[in-house]
């Protein structure tokens, strides 16, 4: 499924899912909602926080974890995301961009991988 603004993502080491924000730049729409690319990662721009962060990769995790004598402890999140998404089915151009779909990953520096859980909308399919 093509994603779009609103969509719902999810964070392996996240506790809560999270939204995906679109700007309408790309001037396409797909189910009357700006449709996603590969370059829709930038942190809290685009990739909303996932609650409470559990990685021991995050400084704030670990810091926290070592004061708390070497109980996990979690710590907000804050995405971290340094590279675009990776595609999945890299022929679906929007605007010279590869279009997102609800295949592709996205990596964050703390060790999390971020998927798409609900594309945002349920007509435009991507092959």
């Amino acid at each position: 499924m093509q994603v779009v603004d609103g969509a719902m993502l999810m964070c392996s080491f996240g506790a809560a899912p999270g939204t995906l924000g679109v700007l309408p730049t790309g001037k396409v729409n797909s189910s009357g909602k700006p449709a996603a690319t590969i370059m829709d990662s930038k942190p809290m721009v685009n990739i909303k926080p996932f609650g409470m962060c559990q990685s021991p990769s995050n400084p704030q995790v670990a810091a926290a974890t070592s004061a708390a004598m070497g109980v996990l402890t979690p710590m907000p999140c804050v995405p971290m995301t340094m590279a675009p998404w990776v595609p999945t089915d890299p022929t679906v151009m929007i605007g010279n961009m590869v279009a997102l779909n609800d295949g592709c990953q996205l990596l964050c520096m703390w060790a999390g991988q971020i998927t798409v859980k609900m594309a945002g909308q349920f007509k435009q399919k991507n092959p």
